[in-house]
């Protein structure tokens, strides 16, 4: 097996369907899977064999997914660097996994410190020009555009996604091909994607959600994918109606943004289903969004760990507020804190067991223990199943702050602003936000009572040392913080100061315009 096959097959039987478009630029599925040939060649050419990683530090343009293909057709390990991502945090992917090569483009090649990466052996340019790289178009031009993507084993790394922890840098989730097409084919039969499909896809590339749910999903149902590099209302809109997308995948913050909008249902009448992951979903917007345009966002559970996908609501039957029940092949389970099963309405954890689970973290086996038991991965989320088996998330173990479905650790942020002279102690955690789910608060302890420092100084300070969504959104210059006699400060008790507040400021609001 090969997740590569789904292109190959798509060449096959449809040679002439259009498979990707993007901005001006279409490819068919014969184009597409020469395209990705060509990069495998090249790669070939230069010593990529299979298991070696190679790192894709790119936006969503075409050349992520060419170049995503052909590492797969070589049986060698496609490596996602969030494009958000500094140059401490891109030597640190790079070093962890031991990249040889880096394909990233002209702007984001100068968070390429080469000088740290003592495994890369070769940067490949995939947009504009550098000094510091290789063309990758001309590395392609070279190169033959036939190459059969080699048979490997169900467990065969394929990819490692780098997803966040509640300490340190992140971890490399290690996901096989096994994994990648059980998610496939589950995301496709939950969905009823079919070839005449045309899938708008904003999300990034480097996330497991846009790579494996839309993307690889998308592909291996011989659909059209109509490519953005981000999210833009004005653009998302155009391509709705220019192209007649028919399925609309996304965040909670999306379908807020939309609804906020204000937008005639007429935009949409193309669409015949909408589907939001990677955060909670307000059961609110959900009522709202059927009110205005008579259809359900219809949503998924999961994690990268997961490939994502872990559950489904629902292809029988839909019910606000839950993440529905494990797709076709998964378990899953509410467990206490000694792993046991809990009946149906307690609150524990969610573990999660199937062909869609991690093979583990890259090169980290205690990190893998402690998240696998015996066969269960511990998703660190709090949750509970009713009687008729449908599971819901009621909160999260973790500190981890989950902002519109990128993952931020507090203890990373906090190592940042702690460089920061002035500063002597630093809280980081998350507040609820109704667009973002959660936002990334600051409660700063100065060194000095009377020295002045205001937020924009963190906030520069943060923005050149970390990607922009983990700089955070609300700081607060405090006297202390609170903690446990062990001297462990105690972040459930800012959080809930935080929400009072914001209720607080709300309710005052509300007197006001009353």
């Amino acid at each position: 097996m090969n997740i590569a096959d789904h292109v190959e097959r798509g060449h096959l039987l449809f040679p002439h369907k259009v498979a990707l478009i993007f901005e001006e630029r279409s490819f068919t599925y014969q184009q597409l899977d020469r395209l990705a040939s060509k990069v495998a060649n090249g790669l070939r050419g230069l010593g990529i064999q299979q298991g070696d990683r190679v790192a894709l530090f790119l936006p969503n343009i075409p050349e992520f997914i060419f170049a995503y293909l052909g590492i797969l057709k070589l049986g060698a390990i496609a490596v996602s660097v969030n494009v958000m991502f500094k140059s401490e945090e891109v030597s640190h992917v790079l070093n962890d996994c031991a990249a040889k090569i880096v394909i990233t483009t002209e702007a984001q090649c100068q968070y390429v410190s080469t000088a740290d990466l003592p495994e890369l052996e070769q940067i490949l340019i995939a947009e504009g020009e550098s000094d510091l790289g290789l063309s990758l178009g001309q590395l392609m031009a070279n190169a033959d555009s036939r190459a059969k993507a080699i048979a490997v084993e169900r467990h065969a790394p394929a990819s490692i996604v780098y997803t966040s922890g509640t300490t340190g840098f992140s971890k490399g989730a290690t996901l096989s091909h096994g994994n990648v097409i059980s998610n496939m084919y589950a995301q496709n039969r939950c969905c009823r994607m079919n070839a005449d499909d045309k899938l708008l896809l904003y999300l990034p590339l480097f996330h497991c959600f846009g790579q494996n749910a839309i993307l690889n999903a998308g592909l291996n149902a011989c659909a059209a994918i109509i490519l953005q590099r981000r999210f833009e209302l004005e653009q998302v809109l155009k391509n709705i109606t220019v192209h007649n997308i028919t399925m609309l995948f996304g965040v909670p913050t999306v379908f807020i943004k939309l609804l906020k909008a204000d937008i005639s249902p007429r935009v949409f009448s193309s669409i015949r289903y909408y589907f939001s992951a990677a955060a909670s979903m307000p059961v609110a917007v959900v009522q709202h969004w059927q009110s205005e345009y008579a259809l359900t966002i219809h949503e998924g559970y999961g994690l990268t760990e997961t490939s994502p996908c872990a559950s489904y609501n629902h292809d029988l039957q839909y019910k606000f507020g839950s993440v529905g029940m494990p797709v076709e092949n998964v378990e899953m389970k509410i467990v206490d804190s000694y792993g046991q099963q809990l009946p149906p309405g307690k609150l524990g954890e969610i573990a999660i067991r199937g062909p869609n689970v991690m093979l583990g973290y890259w090169n980290r086996p205690q990190a893998t223990a402690q998240a696998i038991k015996h066969g269960w991965f511990h998703t660190g989320d709090l949750g509970r199943i009713d009687e008729q088996g449908f599971f819901y998330i009621v909160d999260r173990l973790k500190d981890m702050i989950n902002m519109s479905g990128f993952k931020v650790y507090p203890n990373e942020v906090e190592q940042v602003i702690y460089q920061h002279p002035a500063v002597a102690e630093v809280a980081i955690y998350g507040v609820p936000d109704p667009e973002k789910g959660e936002i990334v608060k600051a409660n700063i302890v100065t060194k000095n009572s009377e020295q002045s420092m205001t937020a924009l100084e963190i906030k520069e300070f943060c923005s050149q040392r970390l990607a922009n969504y983990k700089i955070p959104r609300e700081i607060s210059f405090v006297a202390d913080l609170p903690k446990n006699p062990t001297g462990k400060v105690l972040k459930r008790v800012l959080r809930q100061e935080a929400s009072s507040s914001k209720l607080d400021y709300v309710q005052n609001l509300e007197c006001v315009k009353g």
